[in-house]
This record gives C-alpha cells, structure tokens and sequence, in this order.
C-alpha cells in the first residue's frame, strides 16, 4: 500500500507560491508490491484529479462543477491578496511537482 498527498500552489510572476489546497490525497492497494505499477507519469494524472475540479454532485452538470472549482481557488488567491479570475486560472499550465524522495522510490530498486 502507498498513500500519498497533493498540494495545489499557484506560482506568481514574482515566484512567490501560494497555497490553493493542503487537504487531497489518495492510497494505492492491492496484492502485491504496488510500486511495480507505479510511474512518474501514473502519479502526476492521479495527482491532477485529486486535486479537482471534482466529479458533480446533485443536480450539478460537470460545467457547474468546474466553475465552482476554479472560482473557490481564485477566492483563495483573492483571500491571500491576489486578485485573478476564475477563468484566467483554468487556462495556466497545470504543472506536477513530485518530490525527490518520490522520483528516488518510482526509480529505486
């Protein structure tokens, strides 16, 4: 079993990073050594999806779902001082950061 964690930053033009989200995650299972099916491309796509937009729920549409997500960050930026739009935050680069004890245990033995 491998439990991991997610956390969103944005990164400004000044190269400050801001926190988004600290509360995702996931665990892999199953027989076996699960590393084996483990890459560093695996974990970056689960990553991008724990960290939203989530699936609908209720009568929410995927749309719906989507704008919430990208408004309640651009609500977190805005609460730390940084005012952007939903929008603009959906176009930027989504780029995944894995840490180098993660990189070592993907390549390890």
């Amino acid at each position: 079993m491998a439990s991991f964690s997610a956390l969103l930053v944005a990164v400004l033009d000044d190269g400050r990073r801001l926190t988004l989200l600290d509360d995702r995650g996931w665990t892999v299972g199953g027989p076996g050594d699960v590393w084996q099916h483990m890459s560093a491309t695996t974990v970056a796509a689960t990553a991008r999806t724990v960290v939203g937009p989530d699936e609908p729920f209720g009568d929410q549409t995927a749309q719906d779902a989507e704008a919430d997500h990208w408004e309640g960050l651009a609500g977190v930026l805005g609460r730390q001082g940084v005012r952007t739009a939903a929008r603009e935050l959906s176009d930027l680069p989504h780029d995944v950061e894995l840490s180098g004890r993660l990189l070592a245990r993907l390549n390890g033995p």
